[in-house]
């Protein structure tokens, strides 16, 4: 400080003041964010922005040519999965993944490669009744939510699908596009869901939000649909869902669907071309099938 500008006065006096202005320490009245608080324990792992597609020490089993084996489930989200286990697969091949109850997905071995398998999931929202009420429940679908759909007359019988006694009845209901989605409210929160699989017990379903395992969620399928829930498992952007009293699939006929497009973009990771081998019937193949089956 120029002591001699301080006592005969100049015009470094008039700026710099001879006694500085402290600094105010300690909380302000109307902000909170300037208390400072001590944290206990360190960040062992950056948990804002982590990695949920990847995971480390789970394990899953697969039903693949009527054996069940227990694989490392080494990615879930985005319509596919990376597992690792002791069985051989080739391209194009169905595996059924297996992630809880009412947690089996329908998939299709899209690539191989080092010992590891990239599996990609059915489009459509699996329905988990019998064929006949599968077909019901499309046909009311199309009457209903796509009424541009003309049934037609089918001059001929199409061939019986097989019973319901045959070994995988899953595999011979008809191929849909549709797709239904909802809003799963949880935890003072609401987020939208896609419908991996249904049945009158439980879901599935695919969403990017964090739902903690035991939660009360509703499932809201729009047009009064909806269903009270516990949330029994969580792995990856999948969740498994038990409805608390049973749902008539039936009711799915008020809640419309989306048809999958016919480009899915697959997660990066599964490196697909866009072939489409699943042999999905449109809505107006899918309405043809179905009246002359419901005829019968």
């Amino acid at each position: 400080m120029n002591i001699r500008a301080k006592i005969f006065g100049g015009r470094v006096a008039a700026e710099e003041p001879l006694i500085r202005a402290k600094k105010p320490k300690g909380a302000k009245a109307e902000a909170l964010d300037t208390i400072a608080v001590a944290r206990e324990t360190h960040r062992q792992s950056n948990d804002r922005g982590e990695d949920r597609h990847r995971l480390v020490g789970e394990h899953a089993r697969i039903t693949h040519e009527g054996t069940e084996v227990e694989v490392e489930l080494i990615n879930l989200s985005g319509g596919g999965a990376m597992i690792a286990g002791p069985f051989k697969a080739k391209l194009w091949d169905r595996v059924d993944l297996h992630l809880g109850a009412n947690g089996t997905i329908e998939c299709a071995v899209r690539w191989l490669r080092h010992g590891r398998v990239g599996l990609e999931f059915a489009h459509e929202t699996r329905l988990d009744c019998s064929l006949h009420d599968v077909a019901k429940i499309l046909h009311d679908v199309i009457e209903r939510s796509f009424p541009d759909i003309a049934l037609a007359v089918v001059e001929s019988e199409p061939a019986m699908p097989p019973t319901a006694d045959t070994a995988d009845d899953h595999r011979a209901a008809p191929r849909h596009p549709l797709i239904w989605k909802g809003t799963l409210h949880h935890d003072f929160q609401s987020d939208t869901v896609r419908i991996r699989n249904i049945s009158a017990t439980g879901a599935m379903v695919e969403t990017s939000a964090k739902v903690r395992v035991g939660a009360e969620p509703l499932l809201d399928l729009g047009t009064d649909v909806s269903m009270a829930a516990t949330v029994e498992w969580a792995v990856g952007d999948q969740i498994g869902l038990r409805f608390h009293t049973a749902f008539d699939l039936n009711r799915l006929s008020s809640a419309q669907p989306t048809v999958a497009p016919k480009a899915w973009q697959p997660p990066a990771y599964m490196q697909l071309d866009q072939e489409d081998r699943w042999g999905r019937l449109s809505l107006s193949e899918l309405s043809q099938e179905l009246e002359g089956f419901l005829k019968r």
